[in-house]
C-alpha cells in the first residue's frame, strides 16, 4: 500500500507593510491571511521584518541621522506571548491556516529579526531568530543562536524558515538540510534598495539564492518579499541623494519546487498580491533520488558540519548549595599552605 503524501496550496505575500505602524500592520495581515484561506490556501509566508517593516533608514544615512526613527521602530516590534501576537494566532485559528510571519522582535531592550510559526489551530510552533544579522543591520538588531536552527512537523510536512542572507551562509543551509526540511519559507524584505549600484542586494542574486536552495535541499522554497511604498520613501527619504538609493517597488515574490523549477509567474515590482502554488509532498522523493546532499550524496568520512543547537541564556542562575569548583593552582596553595 502506497503511504499518501500531503498535498495543498500556499500563498507567498508580497506586499508592503503598513510601515512602522505594528496595528495597520497586524490589520492587513489578518486581512491578506483571510484572502489566502478563501483562495485554499493552507499556508501563508510573510517578508522579512514585515511588522512593522524593514528599517530602510540604516542603509541610507548616519546612525545619528537614523535616530529619529528609533524610538518608534522599537515600539512598534513585535513581543512574543503577546495580545498582538495572539491577533495572528487568532487569525491563523478562525482560517484554519499556518503562518509564517517575518517580524521585528521585541525582547527588553533588544531587537531581533524573528519569524512566527503558527500552524492552523493557533499554536506558536517556534519563534526564530535570524542567526547573525547582515551588515548594518547589526546597528538595530542583535544575534540568534544554535535553538534558531530548526525544522518543524506539521500536518503540511517539515516547516522551516531562514531570513534574506542566511540563504548565503553554506553551514547553516546545512544544518537545516539535514533536519529534513520539506516546506522552507525564506523571506526577504525587497529588492529596491541601491538599484543599479549593487548587484548582491538585487532581485537576480537574491531569488537565485532562493531557488538554489530548494535544488540543493531538495524542499519546495516559498520566498515571499516586501515592497517599498511611494509613503515609505517619502518618509525616509529626505534629499535626492536619499531617493536615488531607495525608489519605490523592489518586490520581487517567488517559489520554487525540490528541482529548482518556478512554480509562479511573478507579479510586477511595486504590484501587491499572492502567489498561489501548489505544494506536492510526494515529489521531494523524485529529487533525492538524484542528490541528496546530506544522505547517499554526502561524504561525512572527509566532511562533516559541527553543529550547536542549545540556547545561548545570557544569565544561568545558581541552584541552592552549587559551588563553583576551584582552579587546580588554587587548590595546590591551599594544600601547600
Amino acid at each position: 500500500m502506497t503511504p499518501s503524501h500531503p498535498s495543498f496550496k500556499a500563498a507567498v505575500v508580497q506586499a508592503a507593510p503598513v510601515f512602522l505602524d505594528l496595528d495597520g500592520g497586524l490589520a492587513k495581515a489578518c486581512q491578506l491571511i483571510g484572502e489566502a484561506a478563501r483562495h485554499g490556501a493552507r499556508l501563508i509566508a510573510f517578508p522579512e521584518t514585515w511588522l512593522p517593516g524593514y528599517p530602510w533608514w540604516i542603509w541610507l544615512g548616519s546612525p545619528a541621522w537614523g535616530m529619529r526613527f528609533v524610538q518608534r521602530y522599537h515600539d512598534n516590534s513585535l513581543v512574543a506571548g503577546s495580545g498582538e501576537a495572539e491577533r495572528l494566532a487568532d487569525a491563523a485559528r478562525e482560517h484554519g491556516i499556518h503562518v509564517v510571519m517575518g517580524c521585528s522582535e521585541r525582547d527588553g531592550g533588544s531587537l531581533y529579526i524573528s519569524q512566527l510559526l503558527i500552524d492552523d489551530t493557533g499554536h506558536t510552533i517556534a519563534q526564530r531568530r535570524k542567526l547573525k544579522p547582515t551588515h548594518v543591520e547589526r546597528t538595530v538588531f542583535g544575534d540568534g543562536d544554535g535553538s534558531d536552527l530548526a525544522v518543524h512537523d506539521t500536518a503540511l510536512g517539515r516547516l522551516g524558515a531562514l531570513c534574506c542572507w542566511e540563504h548565503l551562509q553554506p553551514l547553516t543551509k546545512y544544518a537545516m538540510y539535514s533536519m529534513g526540511e520539506q516546506v522552507h519559507v525564506a523571506s526577504w524584505p525587497s529588492f529596491s534598495l541601491y538599484r543599479g549600484l549593487a548587484y548582491a542586494l538585487g532581485p537576480e542574486l537574491n531569488n537565485a539564492a532562493s531557488q538554489l536552495y530548494a535544488a540543493e535541499g531538495q524542499c519546495f522554497v516559498l520566498g515571499p518579499c516586501g515592497v517599498v511604498s511611494d509613503a515609505m520613501v517619502e518618509l525616509l527619504c529626505d534629499s535626492d541623494d536619499k531617493r536615488a538609493l531607495l525608489p519605490p517597488g523592489g518586490g520581487h515574490a517567488c517559489a520554487y519546487g525540490p528541482d529548482g523549477r518556478p512554480l509562479a509567474e511573478p507579479l510586477g515590482e511595486e504590484e501587491e498580491g499572492l502567489l498561489l502554488v501548489n505544494i506536492d509532498i510526494g515529489l521531494i522523493s523524485l529529487a533525492k533520488a538524484a542528490a541528496d546532499p546530506v544522505g547517499h550524496y554526502s561524504r561525512p568520512d572527509v566532511m562533516r558540519l559541527l553543529l550547536n543547537r542549545e540556547r545561548a541564556p545570557q544569565v544561568e542562575r545558581l541552584r541552592p548549595g552549587f559551588q563553583v569548583a576551584a582552579e587546580p593552582e588554587v587548590e595546590a596553595a591551599a594544600s601547600e599552605s
